[in-house]
């Protein structure tokens, strides 16, 4: 189908086309309140064609893969009003392997899956019997095909498994939320790190305590770093914002703009994370791609077209869903990391606050690195000792100047969603603000 595609939209005028088909196969198991309230799949497939017609680049997709005719005149029709066209279709160059595929998730029992998720809620509210739970379990098979004129051609399968459980504790006015979660390409038969997280979560926020107004040594929990630091770090490394000159990196690549201790990759070729695959949705292949050493930035995300258009050398970031348009987007972002655990780094810190989530983090000049919101879950630190939960509290600030002139200390990392590889990280400053 997807050579019919090309051979079509060639014929019809096109100097250049490339196919892309998406299916992604989903059982989800779904807990609520503490019972069983959903169990069924669900299969989503689309395929998408682009053309390139007299240097300008057209595009269209569709749910139906037999319509051949219909996504080609469409395709065809939308190129005199697309985006010139900044570069060809990669024809293929060797793909490494990658493991991303395994039967035992495909295969996993829908009762197996049901008992899991019903253990999570229960270990969690042996500890805290109150706590009223949803839990997840899901199992999923991506395919993914791509093909261009120019003989570029790939195909992966990719499973994912995922489990995790959220807790709601509410008394009177108040209310606690926790929860953790875990992916892998691979099945994952013991839900015992997620809960692990979930009892540390409670252990810690059992008495609640008060933090003053000013600026004082903040740990991010990795969750904490997911939640509220990466959505304007990474933003800043989108070659996109570089080209437009809307990212604060822009023009400073060579540059050592962090602290020595902080390094940033991304990296596709990782057996069995969920990011991990042979190559982007364009066909470029996979890589290991330094984007900070020792505080040095070395390379942007790029896409085809953003590539072109920068004049630089595509990365193997384009990244899009069934028949969706394509994005810049990373794969599988490690950070460096430290050798003290959580609790040692709050030791560490000795006065402070820790920030496990953060809500309305999206808020300020993203674009700029800023970020600030709620703690919807942290923590009072005295004398080396987590001594309680805060409340009404907000912080803020700036990602690229907190890794730059107040990073204090890096913990051991772990994955978070499966995708991102991050450690705790404490900074010896940030603003806060508490009610009362």
């Amino acid at each position: 189908m997807l050579e019919e595609l090309i051979d079509v939209a060639l014929r019809r005028g096109a100097q250049e086309a490339e196919a892309f088909y998406s299916e992604v196969e989903e059982t989800p198991v779904l807990f609520e309140a503490n019972r069983l309230k959903q169990l069924n799949g669900r299969q989503v497939s689309g395929v998408a064609l682009r053309v390139i017609v007299d240097g300008r680049l057209g595009a269209a997709s569709s749910s139906r893969p037999g319509d051949v005719e219909g996504l080609v005149e469409m395709a065809l029709e939308a190129a005199p009003y697309g985006p010139e066209a900044h570069f060809s279709f990669p024809a293929e160059d060797g793909y490494p392997q990658v493991e991303t595929y395994d039967v035992a998730v495909e295969a996993f029992p829908l009762d197996d899956m049901v008992h899991l998720g019903q253990s999570l809620i229960d270990a969690v509210r042996r500890q805290q019997p109150e706590l009223v739970c949803d839990a997840s379990v899901r199992k999923a098979i991506h395919r993914v095909v791509g093909l261009n004129s120019n003989g570029g051609s790939f195909q992966y399968r990719r499973t994912i498994f995922s489990v995790g459980v959220h807790g709601t504790l509410v008394r009177g006015t108040d209310m606690l939320f926790v929860g953790d979660s875990q992916a892998s390409c691979q099945a994952i038969r013991d839900g015992s790190a997620v809960v692990g997280e979930v009892l540390r979560q409670l252990r810690w926020a059992e008495r609640t305590a008060r933090v003053a107004t000013g600026e004082m040594p903040v740990v991010f929990t990795p969750q904490g770093v997911a939640g509220a630091l990466l959505g304007p770090l990474a933003t800043a490394f989108s070659g996109r914002m570089v080209h437009q000159g809307q990212s604060p990196l822009a023009g400073r690549l060579g540059e050592r703009l962090y602290d020595r201790r902080f390094s940033l990759w991304d990296d596709p070729t990782l057996p069995y994370r969920t990011g991990s695959r042979i190559c982007d949705d364009e066909g470029v292949a996979s890589r290991r791609l330094p984007l900070v050493e020792e505080g040095v930035v070395r390379h942007f995300l790029y896409d085809l077209q953003t590539a072109g258009m920068a004049g630089a050398e595509p990365t193997g970031h384009g990244s899009r869903g069934p028949g969706g348009q394509v994005g810049i987007s990373p794969s599988c972002l490690v950070f460096s990391e430290g050798e003290m655990g959580l609790e040692e780094l709050v030791r560490e810190v000795g006065e402070g606050l820790v920030v496990e989530q953060l809500m309305g983090a999206g808020q300020g000049n993203v674009l700029g690195g800023d970020f600030s919101g709620n703690v919807l879950l942290g923590y009072k630190i005295e004398g080396g000792e987590v001594v309680g939960r805060v409340k009404d509290t907000v912080v803020a600030g700036n990602v690229h100047r907190l890794l730059a002139e107040a990073l204090l200390a890096l913990g051991r990392g772990r994955w978070v969603g499966g995708s991102l590889y991050v450690p705790p990280i404490a900074f010896a400053r940030l603003s806060v603000a508490a009610k009362g």
